[in-house]
């Protein structure tokens, strides 16, 4: 695409004329070589009218790297050089949060005689007004705004990760600044604090991603991600520098590596230092049961093949008509395998699956591709099918007994039963789960346990909610967890049966609530 420099040179050269804020007060705005780039791509690359490429432009990069100051720059900018009655936006969650640029470029203006002159501040409407243009900066937040009027020719989103909804996003950018030959969008944010993967900041995450990637062409985005890959070393100082570019100018280096050794001795240390730091979408559930950290750290190094003709306990979790169903192989140390070892698989509905992928946000249908998930026919899971895989895999690996939630489930079970598979139910009660569920979590954290790379049965065992008595002992609670954890809890039934059998427990008696059928 064709570049013109002047135009680069101009929002350039104007910034660099601005004195910096906070606890750079006073000094010169030098913009650092990231900087400068992001600034000669996105005001320097030009269309075949002349017209700016760009329409938005999307920046991740971890906090304290300067993207406030930059942004209140750009701000100022446009308010001086763009044409008459323009109108500037800055959008955030909040309106403590959407203020931030709005008082940085406050602070910025006062400094420089020559442009005190051209604005009038508002600072009770949070307004900056040019009296020669008539262009207006005006700050909005999610809590209060209103599309009338807007037409805008720049608009600020700031951390969009922290939206609370699209509702926002979608006011100021669906059909606005149609009217404009260069209308502006600028995204500047840092990874979010989403696990579940559903809000507007991973959406528009996901599409400056893929856009980077060359797996979408938008010729009007220009996207920049500052992110350690998820299996970085995030010890590393190299890593640390890649991702934060102004490490050393805005951000001591001595600050992250105490905030490094916070990290190696507490999960949420660990976890803020991913977030924060190496600006990874963050993998850790705010409420739940284990850290997906810990599920990623247990992928076994090892194949199907070597489990061929090995003991193993299966477990069910049978579904209702929104529920998957789960199939979890628990194989317990034993020749050839040192330690536990869990092979984990799910059915959905066929016919309702594209909606399901609408509403839970997750790729069902790459997962059936991959073989994770079986689709059945019709808008229930079809248990033939169900039953078939089982046989068919008592017929692979060497099934003990297995362990099955009592709902719905003694019709299938007295099937398998004939073809020589033998399911005991179990209760599903903190009498019968937490046992299954603490000698899970002390075996994975030991390293004793580990299990196959499987995205979908990776994402059920994230959305693990758990309930908690004064015993301390714990369930999965599936009306408390937002989205699916079925896999996970055929995991827990299987390990429920294993525990007891292995460790020569006695199913009977004392062990109240599984039943041999």
């Amino acid at each position: 695409m064709p570049h013109n420099k002047e135009r680069a040179l101009e929002a350039i050269e104007f910034i660099q004329m601005l004195k910096l804020t906070d606890d750079f007060y006073g000094q010169p705005f030098i913009l650092p070589k990231w900087q400068h780039d992001i600034i000669w791509d996105v005001y320097g690359t030009v269309n075949d009218n002349g017209y700016r490429q760009y329409r938005f432009a999307y920046l991740e990069i971890p906090k304290k790297n300067g993207k406030t100051t930059l942004i209140a720059g750009l701000s100022i900018y446009h308010l001086t050089c763009d044409g008459p009655a323009g109108q500037i936006y800055c959008c955030a969650a909040d309106r403590k949060q959407a203020e931030l640029v709005y008082n940085a470029a406050v602070s910025m203006i006062e400094q420089d005689d020559g442009l005190k002159g051209m604005f009038k501040i508002t600072d009770s409407r949070k307004e900056i007004k040019n009296i020669i243009t008539g262009t207006v900066l005006k700050v909005l937040s999610a809590e209060a705004y209103t599309k009338h009027g807007i037409n805008p020719t720049v608009v600020i989103f700031d951390e969009l990760h922290a939206q609370p909804n699209r509702n926002l996003w979608d006011v100021m950018t669906f059909g606005a600044g149609a009217a404009r030959k260069e209308p502006l969008w600028w995204v500047i944010t840092t990874a979010g604090d989403d696990p579940d993967r559903n809000s507007i900041g991973w959406e528009i995450h996901e599409q400056a991603r893929k856009i980077i990637d060359g797996e979408l062409t938008d010729p009007s985005w220009y996207a920049k991600i500052y992110s350690a890959p998820e299996d970085a070393d995030i010890f590393d100082e190299a890593i640390w520098h890649q991702v934060n570019p102004s490490l050393g100018v805005t951000i001591d280096i001595d600050s992250v590596r105490r905030e490094a050794i916070a990290a190696r001795n507490s999960e949420s240390s660990e976890r803020l230092f991913r977030w924060l730091r190496l600006n990874q979408w963050v993998a850790v559930k705010r409420i739940g049961w284990l850290p997906l950290t810990l599920w990623d750290a247990t992928v076994g190094k090892w194949s199907k093949a070597d489990l061929v003709g090995k003991n193993c306990y299966p477990g069910l979790d049978l579904s209702s008509t929104v529920d998957l169903t789960g199939l979890a192989l628990v194989f317990p140390p034993q020749d050839g395998i040192p330690d536990w070892r869990v092979l984990i698989e799910g059915w959905i509905p066929e016919d309702n699956m594209k909606t399901r992928i609408k509403r839970d946000g997750v790729p069902y249908d790459s997962w059936v591709k991959q073989g994770f998930l079986h689709a059945t026919p019709g808008d229930v899971v079809d248990y033939e099918f169900v039953e078939a895989r089982i046989v068919t895999l008592s017929k692979q690996y060497k099934f003990i007994r297995g362990g099955t939630d009592p709902w719905n489930s003694r019709m299938l079970t007295q099937r398998l039963y004939k073809e020589g598979v033998e399911f005991l139910e179990v209760t599903q009660d903190m009498a019968n789960m937490s046992p299954a569920m603490k000698e899970m979590e002390r075996l994975l954290r030991s390293g004793q346990f580990t299990h196959e790379n499987n995205p979908l049965a990776r994402w059920c065992f994230g959305n693990v909610v758990t309930a908690i008595d004064g015993n301390e002992n714990i369930k999965p609670m599936k009306n408390k967890s937002k989205d699916r954890i079925d896999l996970i809890v055929a995991w827990i039934n299987a390990m429920a049966i294993a525990i007891r059998l292995e460790k020569n427990y006695c199913p009977y008696g004392e062990n109240r609530g599984i039943i041999v059928l």
